[in-house]
C-alpha cells in the first residue's frame, strides 16, 4: 500500500495534532500554572475514568462473543509484546531489572490518554469504534497492570500485589454495574445521567493535558541504545502483532482496526509510576516513555495510514 506525502500529512493534522495539541499545553501550562499532575492523575483515575467506563458500556450494543474475542486478542497481542521485550533485552544480556524494564515498557500502551482520542477522532461518531477502544482499554489496561507489576517485582514474588490492584482498578469496579443497566435496560434519572454523561466528556481533555504535565517534569530524553530498542519494541512490535494475530480470532473491520490502533500506542505514563514505586530503573523507563511518546507523531501516522 502505497501512503503519499499528502495523504499522510492530512492523517497527522486531523487526527494526531489535536491530541497533541492539549499535551502540549499540559507541557507548556503545567510548570508555569504550577499545575499538580498527581492531582489531575488520580481525578481522572478515580472519578473520570470510571464515569467514561460506565457512560460508554451501560449504552454499548455489542455481542459478548465479540467482545470475548476482543479481550483475549488484547490480552495475547500484549503477552506476545512483552514477550519480544524479553527476548530483545536477553538476546543483549542485559540485566534482569532491565529485562523486566523492557517488558514492563513493551506491555504497557498508553491506551486511556492517547489511545481513546485517537480512536475517537479516527472514527468520528462511530459508537462501535468507541466501544471497541474501550473494551481494548480495559483489557489492556488489565494485563498490562498485572505483568508490569509482576515484572517490576519479580525477584519479590509480589504478582498478588499487581492482580489485587487490577481488582481494585475504579474503571473495572465501574463495569458490572454498567452492564447491568445495559442488559436490563434500566433508565437512569436525568440527574445521575447527565452527570455521568459530563464527568465522562471531560475525560480526554483532561488526561491529554494531565499527560502533558507529566512530561513536562521529566525533561529532554537522553537517548541510550536500551531507550531506542525498548521504544521500537512498544512501537512497532505492537502493532505488528496486532495485524498478524487479528485473524486468528476472527477479527476484522473497525474491531481489527481499533485493536491495531490501540496496540501501536507509545509507553504510558503510568509504566513510568511503577518502575518508580518498584525501584525499576525509573530514570530510564520515564525516558523511554517520553520518548517513545515523541516518536509516536511518526509511527502513529503510518499505522492511522494503514489501518
Amino acid at each position: 500500500m502505497e501512503c503519499h506525502v499528502p495523504a499522510l500529512l492530512s492523517i497527522f493534522l486531523n487526527v494526531l495534532a489535536p491530541v497533541f495539541l492539549l499535551v502540549s499545553f499540559g507541557y507548556i501550562a503545567g510548570p508555569r500554572l504550577n499545575l499538580e499532575s498527581r492531582t489531575l492523575t488520580r481525578f481522572s483515575y478515580f472519578i473520570l475514568i470510571p464515569a467514561f467506563t460506565f457512560d460508554v458500556m451501560s449504552n454499548a450494543r455489542i455481542g459478548a462473543a465479540l467482545a470475548g474475542q476482543m479481550v483475549a486478542y488484547a490480552i495475547i497481542v500484549h503477552l506476545a509484546c512483552a514477550g519480544v521485550g524479553y527476548v530483545v533485552a536477553t538476546l543483549l544480556s542485559r540485566s534482569p531489572k532491565m529485562v523486566a524494564a523492557y517488558m514492563l515498557i513493551a506491555i504497557f500502551g498508553n491506551v486511556g490518554n492517547f489511545g481513546i482520542p485517537i480512536v475517537q477522532f479516527r472514527f468520528p461518531g462511530s459508537d462501535q469504534a468507541l466501544v471497541a477502544g474501550t473494551v481494548y482499554f480495559l483489557a489492556i489496561s488489565s494485563i498490562a497492570f498485572v505483568v508490569g507489576v509482576a515484572a517490576a517485582n519479580w525477584h519479590r514474588g509480589s504478582a498478588w500485589r499487581a492482580a489485587l490492584a487490577v481488582v481494585k482498578t475504579p474503571a473495572l469496579i465501574a463495569v458490572p454495574p454498567a452492564l447491568l443497566v445495559n442488559s436490563l435496560q434500566i433508565e437512569l434519572p436525568p440527574l445521575l445521567s447527565r452527570s455521568i454523561s459530563l464527568l465522562s466528556a471531560a475525560m480526554i481533555p483532561t488526561m491529554l493535558v494531565a499527560l502533558g504535565v507529566q512530561l513536562s517534569g521529566a525533561g529532554m530524553p537522553r537517548l541510550t541504545l536500551d531507550t531506542v530498542l525498548a521504544a521500537v519494541v512498544r512501537l512497532v512490535a505492537g502493532p505488528a502483532l496486532a495485524l498478524a494475530l487479528a485473524p486468528l480470532f476472527g477479527l476484522d473491520g473497525i474491531e481489527r482496526a481499533v485493536g491495531v490502533l490501540q496496540a501501536a500506542m507509545p509507553a504510558a505514563v503510568l509504566a513510568s509510576i511503577i518502575a518508580v514505586e518498584n525501584d525499576l530503573l525509573p530514570e530510564f523507563v520515564i525516558t523511554t516513555v517520553l520518548f517513545s511518546t515523541l516518536l509516536s507523531i511518526v509511527t502513529l501516522t503510518l499505522v492511522l495510514a494503514i489501518v
